[in-house]
Parts: structure tokens; sequence; C-alpha cells
């Protein structure tokens, strides 16, 4: 089975931009995880793997009320960065989702 390519910098324009705080990234990086180990356990379906970003995005989505907290939101950049670094994740494993399909759910 494919491994993700680990020398891809995950949600790298949140990562160098102060204004998201590090442990609120790593937070949206541990979800997308999620959707990096189905897939690198080898699943192909793609209704489970769409399931399993809507399941993720909302996750992400209820993050806002923290960012908020921490004078951060998920605005332009941020949704540019999980965007990018979704479609990276799924181009990688040869899924073919949209990338507005695969984040369909977001609220950001």
């Amino acid at each position: 089975m494919k491994k993700f390519d680990a020398n891809y910098y995950m949600l790298e324009d949140m990562y160098e931009d102060d204004y998201y705080p590090t442990f609120l990234v790593d937070k949206i990086k541990k979800q997308l995880q999620k959707i990096i180990d189905l897939l690198e356990s080898g699943e192909t379906d793609t209704e489970v793997i769409q399931g399993t970003l809507d399941k993720v995005v909302l996750e992400i989505n209820d993050l806002q009320e923290e960012f908020d907290e921490n004078n951060s939101e998920i605005e332009t950049v941020a949704r540019d960065s999980i965007g990018v670094t979704v479609d990276y994740i799924l181009k990688w494993f040869d899924i073919s989702i949209d990338i507005e399909e695969a984040i369909r759910e977001r609220e950001w």
C-alpha cells in the first residue's frame, strides 16, 4: 500500500504565519491525518473516503470558536492552505474527488 509523501509540508502557509496558533494548526493537521491513514490502508471507495472527509471537515469547523478565542480565524489563507493540502492528499493517492466536493461541509 502506498504511503503518503513524507516530504510534503501540510498546511505550510498556516504554520508559517504567526496569525495561526501552532497548536490549532496541529489540530487541523491531526484531522487531515485521518484521511491519510484511511488512504494508506488502501481504501479506494470514494463514498467511504468522502464520508471521512465530511467528518474531518466538520471537526475542523468545530475549531472555529477556539481560533476566535486565540485572536485568529479560519479565513482566506487558512481556507486555501487546508484546500491545497486536501487536494494534494487526494492527488497523491489518485483519488478522483473534486476539491470543492471533498471539503463541501466547510463553514470557513
